[in-house]
């Protein structure tokens, strides 16, 4: 794997909280060599070992992206899904942000049948075929449509199943993380101070409820695909 500077800072940490656990009485035992001290009843993460999990991240992400692999990231909390969004769209990644619908990865052959569905609808719409329709079909069918829209349009170009998967916050999407195990699919897990450690390939200790937090790590991967992107473009 390629070793490279990604220039991640620990005071820049700090300022994004990403050192704040949980309370003391909330937490996995696994999580014990990432904890550095208790402060007021709250854990407190070691930044040092953020960074460097972090770094191979980033390290593994440039790798797969310099060779043309695709990546998926997951967050489907309410207060998470616009960055999510933001930063795959950035990344040309595909994403879930609203839900994770169980066997979307496993059952992959009905997930691919929901996109087919997906993709026709939204060239009858684009074509203007909905709107000649009976009202009640066109009403019908557009539901549908929405239905797709709010939980496939993330991945509605996706083809086949990811070759890498990120994902913000392991207890909300333990779902898509056990799918993953399951298809030996590599994963990268945000993990809070009640998380278990040892479920990802790559397990960046990182508070996964501040806003700020999931930013900052989701711009260090973004920006290490890009690169990585650019780079499997320049050697085509």
């Amino acid at each position: 794997m390629t070793r490279r500077y990604w220039n991640i800072n620990l005071e820049e940490m700090m300022e994004a909280g990403v050192h704040f656990g949980h309370g003391t009485r909330k937490w996995n035992p696994r999580m014990a060599p990432y904890i550095s001290a208790k402060r007021k009843g709250i854990h407190i993460t070691n930044l040092t070992r953020t960074a460097r999990f972090l770094s191979e991240a980033c390290d593994l992400v440039f790798d797969a992206a310099s060779r043309g692999k695709q990546f998926l990231i997951v967050g489907t909390k309410k207060k998470v899904a616009d960055s999510v969004a933001s930063a795959a769209i950035r990344a040309r990644c595909h994403y879930v942000n609203k839900k994770w619908l169980g066997g979307m990865s496993t059952n992959w052959s009905t997930t691919e049948t929901r996109l087919h569905k997906f993709r026709d609808l939204r060239a009858d719409q684009k074509t203007g075929r909905l709107n000649r329709l009976p009202k009640r079909d066109a009403a019908m069918l557009k539901r549908q449509l929405s239905h797709l829209q709010t939980y496939l349009g993330g991945i509605k170009y996706m083809t086949r199943l990811p070759d890498i998967v990120i994902i913000v916050d392991q207890q909300e999407e333990y779902m898509a993380l056990r799918e993953c195990v399951i298809l030996g699919i590599p994963t990268i897990c945000l993990i809070d101070t009640n998380c278990d450690p040892d479920l990802a390939d790559i397990s960046i200790p990182a508070n996964d409820d501040a806003i700020a937090s999931i930013r900052l790590i989701l711009n260090k991967l973004v920006s290490a695909i890009c690169e990585g992107r650019s780079s499997y473009i320049r050697n085509r």
